[in-house]
C-alpha cells in the first residue's frame, strides 16, 4: 500500500504540465534593472563621464539613448560588486581599515556649471592614521589590470580635488574569482584643473551647439571606444 503511494507520488502529472509556461527569468531582470529614461541637463555633468571620448559625451546630451539592456546589466554587476567591497571594508575580520563614508554625493561649482556625483568610499588606514579616497571599478579579469585607466584616474583626481582629501586609490575587483588589485594615486591640482577645463569646454560646445572633435577617433589610446559607441554612425557623417 505505502508502495504504491509512493509510485503514484513520484508519477510526473503530465496534465498539469501541459500548457504551463515557464517564466522568462531574463526578462525578469531586465524589467527590474531596467533604468528610467531621462533626458540630461546642460549645465550638470558627472565625474563618470568626462574621460570619455568628448564627442560621445556631447551626443548623449544632444540625442539622449535608452540604456539597453546588456549595458544595464553591466552597471548593475557594477552596483553589487561595490556592495560586497563595503561588506569588506566594514567587516569587523577586517580590523587595519574603518569605512567612513560609502555612497556620498559630491558637487563641484564650475563657473556657469556644475559637476555632480557620487564618491564610491572613504576609509581610515588605522595604522597611518591617513583617510584615503577609494574608487571601486569590477572587471573581467584583474590579471589584464597592470595600471588604472586614465578614465578612472579622472574621476579619481576630481573626487580627491573635491574632498579636500589628497590620498587616493582604484581598486579593481574581479568579477569572476574576486581577485583584486590596488593603485594608490597622488592628488594632482594641475590634473584637476584641466579636468575641470574639459567639463567647461564640453559646455561651450554643447551651449553653442558646436559639434567636438572625433576624439577617440584620432587617439590611438582612445580609438578602441569607438567599437562600443552607440553614436558611432552619426560620428563618422560629423553629424550634429
Amino acid at each position: 500500500m505505502e508502495r504504491n503511494s509512493l509510485k503514484a507520488f513520484k508519477k510526473p502529472k503530465l496534465q498539469n504540465l501541459i500548457g504551463e509556461r515557464m517564466i522568462d527569468f531574463d526578462k525578469m531582470i531586465d524589467n527590474h534593472i531596467a533604468r528610467d529614461h531621462r533626458a540630461k541637463t546642460h549645465g550638470r555633468y558627472y565625474p563618470s563621464e568626462i574621460g570619455s571620448c568628448i564627442r560621445k559625451v556631447w551626443y548623449s546630451y544632444k540625442h539622449p539613448q535608452e540604456v539597453k539592456p546588456d549595458l544595464a546589466k553591466i552597471f548593475e554587476l557594477g552596483n553589487i560588486m561595490h556592495d560586497f567591497v563595503v561588506d569588506v571594508l566594514k567587516s569587523d575580520k577586517n580590523h587595519e581599515v574603518e569605512l567612513l563614508k560609502s555612497e556620498f554625493p559630491l558637487k563641484i561649482q564650475g563657473d556657469d556649471f556644475l559637476v555632480s556625483g557620487r564618491v564610491d568610499d572613504l576609509i581610515l588606514v588605522k595604522e597611518s592614521g591617513k583617510s584615503w579616497v577609494v574608487e571601486v571599478k569590477s572587471t573581467k579579469s584583474v590579471d589584464y589590470v597592470n595600471k588604472a585607466s586614465s578614465t578612472h584616474l579622472m574621476q579619481l583626481q576630481l573626487y580627491m580635488h573635491a574632498t579636500g582629501i589628497h590620498n587616493g586609490m582604484m581598486l579593481y575587483v574581479d568579477k569572476t574569482n574576486l581577485k583584486s588589485k590596488i593603485f594608490p594615486v597622488e592628488y594632482s591640482e594641475e590634473k584637476a584643473k584641466e579636468i575641470m577645463e574639459r567639463f567647461g569646454q564640453l559646455h561651450k560646445l554643447l551651449t553653442q551647439g558646436l559639434l567636438p572633435i572625433a576624439e577617440a577617433r584620432k587617439s590611438n589610446d582612445m580609438n578602441w571606444m569607438c567599437r562600443f559607441c552607440e553614436y558611432n554612425e552619426k560620428c563618422e557623417k560629423n553629424e550634429l
